[in-house]
């Protein structure tokens, strides 16, 4: 068996999802972008029928800007949003693989000809250390807070204007109907301008 040959293409993926559910409805949402870090992260929910109130299945695709080869760069958040419904339809229909021909074409189009060693060597915006101690005592340092999750999957950072008369801030739960949203998470504005969760 070749390598590709247990994973469907986004065409006969699409055309199993219209056979199997005619009435069935998709859904992709930007849930995280950053445009300076060069990331987004896009949400995915799958309904079967009309009828159904939640989704048969919530999938994401994370699209990292670095990862993609330069004449695909500008497509990102579209290849990103594309990549996400793929999962969520290969979840609900139960495909074997959740990644598509065209995700694993670029895969193993992009391994890389030159091995580097990322430990004591500068390759891109990866910065380099003299030592494997050194280097974890930085990614612990700088390792940003992970984003928290409820029942719905990832939260949404939100905060207040900088005009507003009270400053809030908190991640709050993605769903769109406001009597099934879970509790949010308040973040306090400190000293130092930066906010911190509420305890």
């Amino acid at each position: 068996m070749a390598f590709m040959d247990s994973y469907e293409g986004n065409k006969e993926r699409t055309d199993r999802w219209i056979a199997t559910y005619p009435q069935g409805r998709l859904e992709a949402h930007i849930v995280e972008f950053n445009a300076e870090k060069g990331y987004v992260l896009v949400q995915a929910k799958a309904w079967r029928n009309q009828t159904e109130i939640d989704p048969a299945g919530i999938d994401y695709a994370h699209g990292y800007l670095a990862a993609y080869s330069d004449k695909m760069r500008r497509w990102m958040v579209e290849d990103t949003c594309t990549s996400a419904l793929m999962r969520v339809m290969a979840l609900v229909l139960g495909a074997a693989e959740k990644a598509t021909q065209e995700v694993m074409a670029q895969v193993k189009s992009q391994a890389p000809a030159v091995e580097y060693d990322y430990w004591t060597s500068k390759f891109g915006d990866v910065p380099s250390y003299q030592t494997r101690e050194e280097a974890e005592e930085a990614v612990e340092t700088r390792t940003p807070e992970a984003v928290p999750s409820c029942s719905h999957g990832s939260m949404r950072w939100n905060q207040s204007k900088p005009d507003a008369p009270k400053a809030w801030a908190g991640y709050f739960c993605s769903e769109k109907i406001k009597q099934k949203q879970c509790k949010p998470s308040w973040y306090v504005l400190t000293s130092d301008g930066t906010y911190k969760p509420q305890v």
